[in-house]
């Protein structure tokens, strides 16, 4: 019997959260992890208290800004991480799995908490139609471990 590693049970756990998004755009999801725990859940949505913009907007989704991204939107990572961090959890030397590789500025967000491994499903770069993950490129700069997630099937 083959038994799913940590990785295989966090990255199918950040799939599951992505359906809890009210986004019309993308579904995504984070789990943030250490040494094997959980310390907290993320997925992409707008601010508690707010509007839900499934239900709100469900043809077009919440406004964009003026770089066409959601006005509204807290991404899966940050939510995690702003969990964590009003939690007190340790982030620092923490893991991170994400159904869609970190933009730019969570990635900022992230080598500035020192998660020191971010392991990712899609990329943010082909989702978005643009040359490169900058995210993942900035990320890797400053010596934090980012992988792309490989299925069991592909390993």
């Amino acid at each position: 019997m083959n038994r799913p590693g940590f990785d295989d049970i966090y990255m199918e756990l950040a799939q599951n959260l992505a359906q809890k998004s009210h986004c019309v755009k993308i579904k995504v999801g984070a789990v943030l992890t250490r040494d094997t725990r959980i310390i907290s859940l993320g997925y992409n949505g707008p601010p508690a208290g707010t509007h839900n913009c499934d239900e709100e907007w469900p043809e077009r989704g919440c406004a964009r800004d003026r770089k066409g991204g959601c006005s509204l939107a807290i991404h899966a990572e940050e939510n995690a991480i702003l969990y964590a961090a009003k939690n007190n959890s340790q982030i620092e030397g923490a893991t991170l799995y994400v159904t869609l590789s970190p933009c730019l500025a969570c990635a900022r967000v992230i080598f500035t908490t020192g998660i020191k491994k971010v392991i990712y499903l899609k990329s943010y770069a082909e989702y978005k139609g643009i040359e490169s993950d900058e995210g993942v490129d900035f990320l890797r700069q400053f010596k934090v471990e980012v992988v792309q997630y490989q299925t069991p099937a592909n390993k």
